[in-house]
């Protein structure tokens, strides 16, 4: 039985790529505000931060390697104990045509599976999320074959980044053990609950304590809660035995009806739910011990 944990990191995932500059004026956008948002994140006490970038001119999402190398540059220059963990979920998006379901329609991303993790090969930050998970999205289809995910798996093995698997439903849990017995994963590993996608994990303790049980023992988890379970994930994940994570990625408010004005403010409450129930937040430093990383970059 897992009981909570002495001391829990939190991530920040300070932007995300479907949370729209329309649904909040508070999101950030060029590479300077997601850098500065990361840093208020990190003083809040947030020791990992999970980025995605945005086109400075439209705010919609963007791969483009040399806006992740700003935000990273800028992150490390003020805080450089600070754990960087880039996205690779996006280019898995299909949306059949409705002429023709096997042609791909409007708002397709799927890129082959080399090009939706050559930023961590060239960039090769702390950690890097793996998505695991096949499933229906709001009407279009996130695919990530098995074959798929080992060849993305490859590329981040070789630029020794760890990473951090996305698990949407039980199926991803299989899919991890079976790429374990296969030795394209190495534990101790590092996961990541979704609760609260429409068609994926439901938020409730009885989700958490499901999937926890599903992982092996070395395994670390955090349940992440998607809208108004945000805040209900934080202190389920906690007790449950697992970290934190928190962002403008994962809701736009702060309390029912109220609009998150930063990063921080997210960090600053999940950090006071853990405190308030005997808790305590490992550093930077602490969360590097913790996942076997270097301690600080050169």
């Amino acid at each position: 039985m897992r009981t909570p944990l002495a001391k829990v990191f939190i991530t920040c995932a300070v932007t995300g790529n479907l949370t729209s500059p329309s649904q909040t004026p508070h999101l950030p956008i060029t590479p300077a505000q997601i850098a500065d948002s990361s840093l208020a994140a990190a003083e809040a006490g947030a020791s990992i931060i999970h980025l995605h970038v945005r086109n400075p001119e439209t705010g919609a999402p963007s791969m483009d390697i040399a806006l992740y190398k700003e935000v990273m540059d800028r992150i490390r220059e003020k805080r450089p104990e600070l754990i960087i963990n880039l996205t690779t979920g996006p280019g898995g998006r299909f949306v059949p045509s409705e002429a023709d379901p096997r042609v791909a329609g409007p708002g397709t991303t799927l890129l082959r599976p080399e090009l939706r993790v050559e930023h961590i090969a060239v960039l090769k930050p702390d950690i890097c999320t793996l998505d695991l998970n096949t499933m229906n999205s709001a009407g279009q289809v996130v695919i990530n074959t098995p074959e798929n995910v080992r060849r993305m798996a490859a590329v981040i093995n070789e630029a020794g980044v760890v990473p951090e698997l996305e698990l949407f439903d039980s199926g991803d849990i299989a899919l991890m053990h079976d790429l374990v017995k296969d030795g394209t994963l190495k534990g101790p590993l590092l996961t990541c609950f979704i609760l609260g996608v429409k068609y994926g994990f439901q938020p409730s303790a009885e989700t958490v304590l499901y999937a926890r049980n599903l992982l092996p023992d070395t395994a670390r988890f955090t349940a992440i809660g998607i809208g108004r379970s945000a805040f209900q994930a934080v202190a389920l994940s906690y007790l449950m035995g697992g970290h934190i994570r928190v962002g403008l990625e994962d809701s736009i408010y702060l309390d029912r009806g109220v609009l998150a004005p930063s990063n921080a403010s997210m960090v600053e409450k999940a950090r006071r739910i853990v405190e308030d129930l005997g808790g305590q937040i490992a550093s930077p430093t602490e969360t590097r011990e913790m996942l076997g990383l270097p301690r600080l970059h050169a």
